[in-house]
């Protein structure tokens, strides 16, 4: 399953769900606005802090978003 963190009131965090949904992935939310505390986890992935971050099943990262194809 893929991970999109995200926070609250980001449009380019609701435009990779909208993507996602439009295409048919499952995908599993994490609201950084909501879980302050798992903020450190994105830092540990991408080496910033930056949303959207996506992790897909296979270990592909992907911090920011520039629209689905």
């Amino acid at each position: 399953m893929v991970t999109i963190y995200t926070k609250t009131g980001c449009p380019y965090c609701a435009a990779a769900m909208e993507d996602y949904r439009r295409r048919g992935i499952e995908y599993r939310e994490v609201n950084l606005s909501l879980e302050p505390d798992r903020i450190p986890e994105i830092g540990q992935l991408t080496g910033r802090r930056l949303v959207p971050v996506i992790v897909e099943d296979k270990g592909r990262v992907t911090a920011g978003w520039e629209g689905g194809g």
